[in-house]
């Protein structure tokens, strides 16, 4: 993989679920895991009360994002809800552990659990833990009721490391396959120029790039191409100094009209936002749900959904720029909604469209599960990128570089 803890975006790294009931031992057992104390353990019941990610390196896997889950036996209306922000934590989990209290046996909740792995087809071992404390007739039961669920069961103890190195192989063994798509470097070749037109305004963070300009900056440098970083106002100045044209411009999408003006027709332009749609595998969807924009009437429902959570500015993309380009386009006033983060909703019915961000800071996982549950709601779901680019008239344009979009702009 080639990457170390300080290199790989959270989005990038292989995300492990653990789960199980109160006082199962997760936390001991993430710490085990890492050989540092990075959860918090306390022998009363319910210590998780929310989903907490850790990013580490989990050798021999690599970078990955753990993250701990509140008890599945949790009680009361509050407990529900942790029960349900545990499993809101599958639609972003690579690989999951169901941690079981060897002394305490299976459980309901736990087959449940499992049972849901089961139906997502995710990767997944079950894990006894506690196992110093566990008598030799509660072991055969634990081995038995793995075999009639068909799990790969390990036993080990958090406390004595009994266990934990296999572990850790059987882990790195259940690694997802990487996937051969990429975010700039088939489009490019060793020695291209490829201008980035990343605009600095207020919504940009203090003292370096937005998470998507440094993605694709870096995967520029890492195919052997040359970047040419530029703000949109100093692009005229850049492309005229230039020997030869660039072999691509990727812009920021709010500059998306300005950007297309002043490159010439005869250089391949995209977004970074599109190049995600494409990275993250929600392409196609958002380029057949955009047309949904023509349709808007008065009062229809509008999810505008951001993976991350950042700090609303003046002339925020999401809450300003956004709203105002649709209203001019549709030519009515939609009735407006906002999610980030993991809040993204169950149901999505009640909305005629839902507008995503690129999606940087989410995993493939999540990604892919959101623009599923749009479409098995009959929900168009479309990026910011591609509607802004088809709002300013200019999407055929803007995913021309990209191979097999053509037929669906037809």
């Amino acid at each position: 993989m080639g990457e170390n803890l300080n290199s790989a975006p959270n989005a990038e790294r292989t995300h492990i679920g653990i789960f199980g009931r109160r006082n199962a031992g997760k936390s001991s057992l993430i710490n085990a895991l890492c050989g540092q104390q990075l959860a918090i353990v306390n022998e009363r019941p319910g210590t998780t009360t929310d989903p907490v990610a850790k990013a580490m390196e989990l050798l021999p896997l690599g970078p990955v994002l753990i993250i701990d889950t509140p008890g599945l036996d949790d009680e009361g209306e509050l407990g529900r809800l942790r029960v349900e922000k545990a499993y809101q934590v599958l639609n972003k989990t690579d690989i999951a552990l169901l941690t079981v209290d060897a002394a305490a046996g299976f459980s309901p909740a736990d087959e449940a659990l499992w049972r849901e792995l089961q139906a997502k087809k995710l990767p997944a071992l079950l894990v006894f833990n506690k196992c110093e404390t566990a008598t030799p007739a509660n072991l055969t039961a634990l081995k038995k009721k793995a075999q009639e669920l068909g799990a790969a069961a390990h036993c080990v103890s958090a406390v004595t490391g009994l266990g934990i190195r296999d572990l850790k192989e059987a882990v790195a063994a259940l690694r997802p396959q990487e996937e051969k798509r990429q975010l700039i470097g088939d489009l490019i070749e060793a020695g291209d120029v490829v201008v980035l037109v990343t605009p600095i305004d207020s919504a940009a963070p203090k003292g370096r790039l937005i998470l998507p300009q440094q993605q694709v900056l870096r995967d520029v440098l890492d195919n052997g191409a040359m970047a040419l970083v530029v703000q949109e106002d100093k692009l005229a100045a850049a492309l005229a100094e230039l020997k030869a044209p660039p072999a691509l411009v990727v812009t920021d999408s709010q500059v998306f009209a300005k950007v297309a003006a002043t490159v010439p027709d005869s250089v391949p332009l995209t977004g970074f936002s599109i190049l995600f749609a494409r990275y993250k595998g929600g392409l196609e969807q958002a380029v057949a749900g955009v047309r949904m924009l023509d349709g808007l009437q008065d009062g229809d429902k509008v999810l505008i959904a951001e993976g991350c959570t950042h700090h609303r500015q003046c002339e925020d993309i999401g809450t300003v720029k956004l709203p105002k380009w649709i209203r001019e386009h549709s030519n009515c006033s939609p009735d407006f909604s906002w999610s980030s983060g993991t809040e993204f909703p169950r149901d999505l019915s009640p909305y005629k469209l839902i507008v995503h961000c690129g999606g940087c800071m989410i995993n493939e996982k999540e990604a892919a599960h959101r623009y599923r549950r749009a479409a098995e709601q009959g929900v168009p779901m479309c990026n910011y990128g591609i509607a802004i680019a088809y709002m300013h008239g200019i999407l055929q344009r803007a995913t021309a570089p990209l191979p097999g979009i053509r037929e669906l702009l037809k």
